[in-house]
């Protein structure tokens, strides 16, 4: 396959891994946004092989771990009140204040997991007699094929269609990011696949206002050491722009059919996110036009809210203000098979890269 291989290239990736180390002389900060490289870099070691004066700071870029308990909750709600919910297979098991997904499944409730919000369209069309709901979670990357099974469920007129929105925006959290008192964050490695549905243009004025270094990586192991040199080299020389690293994958304007769905469907809106609360237009809402595919408002759950488990820290870990091996429940009250929050069992999550690939993570 074309683009992996090369990627996973040791020596080239031990070369990137030198000029590190010949390039800093000062303990740089570095965030990577996207949980798909908080993974490549746990799983393949890079987090020992780095010089000591690079941290890498683990950010919010995981769409099940940002998703609220309040939406896992409402969720419950529908499927405990005979509604089909479709879902991607990693919510399934992230706990919302009660149980999860999953454990309301067992339960009797009626619970289809799919690999597209279009298999739910087809569902929802063999079943005219039942309410469908899927479960539209994600950031920028999955919002296309959720607002297509939208403009799909128009199409055809189906009147028992709707989805449950969840969808966030990695600018404004990185924004929110920058400006909490307890931000040392130096440079971002920005995430690829957000990027390659939405350009990175919004990107510049970020790395202007706060003077700050971005570059769009990929997730392979190169791609990841690639990105890390291009942000310690900016910072070294004192300049702070957008740069790609991920060209194979990424083009500046995006993907302009998917925007132009995208835009159709949604616009901007507030959003919570989970540990972190509500940002400001850091969201998907759908448009007036599509309100009537809006789970929240046909089925009436707009005002199920429900607080957080305090003895999960996943705001902080979300927010790169500490590490999940800084949690005391860390590996033993909270594991993969009974997880506090949704880091800990997401295939994106923070805490599940450390618990499953990170041989001292406990010992730190």
């Amino acid at each position: 396959m074309k683009y992996l291989t090369e990627y996973r290239n040791l020596e080239a990736t031990k070369s990137y891994l030198k000029l590190i180390e010949t390039t800093i002389t000062k303990k740089w900060n570095i965030m990577e946004i996207c949980g798909g490289q908080t993974h490549g870099l746990v799983k393949n070691g890079i987090l020992e092989l780095l010089p000591d004066k690079v941290q890498m700071i683990h950010g919010p870029g995981c769409p099940v771990c940002v998703t609220p308990l309040n939406l896992i909750d409402k969720a419950i709600e529908l499927l405990e009140n005979g509604v089909i919910v479709c879902s991607f297979g990693d919510m399934i098991r992230v706990p919302g204040s009660k149980k999860s997904l999953l454990e309301a499944k067992a339960n009797g409730g009626d619970l289809r997991i799919l690999y597209s919000p279009i298999e739910a369209v087809k569902i929802a069309r063999n079943n005219p007699d039942k309410e469908v709901v899927f479960f539209a979670v994600g950031f920028e990357t999955t919002a296309p094929a959720n607002a297509l099974s939208v403009l799909h469920a128009q199409k055809e007129g189906l009147k028992n269609y709707s989805i449950l929105v969840s969808h966030v925006l990695v600018p404004p959290a990185m924004e929110a990011i920058l400006d909490d008192k307890f931000c040392t964050i130096n440079a971002f490695l920005g995430a690829g696949h957000v990027c390659a549905i939405m350009g990175y243009k919004e990107y510049y004025p970020l790395a202007e206002k706060y003077k700050i270094p971005i570059v769009i990586t990929g997730f392979e192991p190169l791609d990841l050491v690639q990105g890390i040199y291009m942000a310690v080299k900016q910072l070294e020389e004192g300049i702070h722009t957008v740069e790609n690293q991920y060209s194979r994958a990424v083009k500046e304007e995006g993907n302009l059919a998917a925007l132009k769905v995208i835009n159709q469907v949604f616009e901007v809106g507030n959003r919570e996110w989970r540990g972190i609360g509500e940002i400001p237009n850091s969201g998907y809402v759908l448009t007036p036009e599509f309100k009537n595919f809006d789970a929240e408002l046909k089925f009436g759950i707009s005002n199920i809210k429900v607080p957080e488990n305090p003895d999960c820290i996943a705001g902080q870990i979300l927010r790169g203000i500490k590490k999940p091996y800084q949690c005391s429940q860390f590996g033993k009250t909270c594991n993969p098979s009974n997880p506090l929050g949704a880091p800990m069992v997401s295939s994106e999550g923070a805490c599940a890269a450390y618990y499953h690939f990170s041989n001292n993570a406990i010992l730190k």
